[in-house]
């Protein structure tokens, strides 16, 4: 697919979240393989802030980045860290330099065992508000190109508008508690992941990927269906183990 179409399939997506039903999680997963299949990036993560002004990890383009955005909110460390914090990029952090290894002394060696040679952090703000950050991580020590850094936080600002769009019809004074629910939602979702891999005995990744493209196809929000199975109200026979390819 033309890199205009995906952009346009970006702004497609935008669109859908202005819906009665938006479905906070998917949507931000969508936006993180949108990034690796738009930037020069391998991975990125998704991190919004809870009630508490906390960063928590709601969706990544692949089950070992959520990890590893987990590991470093759990030390506190780490580009999204910085970036939240002060609102600002973060941008072509080669992983290698000692001098980021010894700011970010756990984050560091994790992020190079897991075969990231350089990272970014974009925020997720609008005038002046940071809702959350972008991490991307790149493989080949490569660098964010300008193009690329406009083209990041751009999606990373129309995102942002869904997604205090979608708190703005849901009544501001519920925000926090909507994204609570999703943060809710997320734990249930990675529990539901958890079983469908080991009933199907495959990755996590496949067992999402599977899961998903059932959600969507049946019209599911993925907490919803996520919930049902865990509750045992769903019969899990009903999904094919193997996602269609895109």
């Amino acid at each position: 697919m033309a890199r205009e179409q995906q952009l346009t399939q970006v702004f497609v997506e935008v669109a859908d979240s202005l819906i009665d039903d938006f479905d906070l999680i998917d949507f931000l997963h969508r936006l993180s393989e949108r990034c690796v299949e738009l930037l020069d990036v391998a991975a990125c993560g998704v991190l919004l802030a809870d009630e508490h002004d906390v960063l928590q990890v709601l969706a990544a383009s692949d089950e070992n980045t959520r990890l590893l955005e987990l590991f470093a909110l759990q030390h506190d460390q780490g580009p999204c860290v910085d970036c939240y914090r002060s609102g600002r990029p973060r941008t072509n952090i080669d992983l290698t330099d000692p001098n980021i290894s010894q700011a970010w002394p756990q984050f560091t060696p994790a992020a190079l065992q897991s075969g990231f040679l350089s990272t970014n952090a974009i925020p997720m703000r609008l005038r002046g508000r940071v809702i959350g950050t972008l991490g991307l991580f790149q493989t080949r020590g490569n660098t964010l190109s300008e193009a690329d850094t406009a083209l990041a936080q751009a999606l990373a600002d129309v995102a942002t508008i869904a997604i205090l769009q979608q708190r703005t019809l849901a009544h501001s004074e519920t925000e926090r508690g909507q994204l609570q629910y999703a943060l809710t939602s997320r734990i249930v979702l990675e529990q539901v992941k958890g079983i469908l891999a080991e009933r199907w005995q495959v990755t996590t990744d496949e067992a999402f990927a599977a899961f998903r493209a059932y959600a969507r196809a049946h019209h599911h929000q993925l907490s919803h269906l996520a919930r049902m199975i865990a509750d045992g109200e769903f019969d899990t026979d009903q999904i094919p183990r193997t996602a269609p390819h895109r």
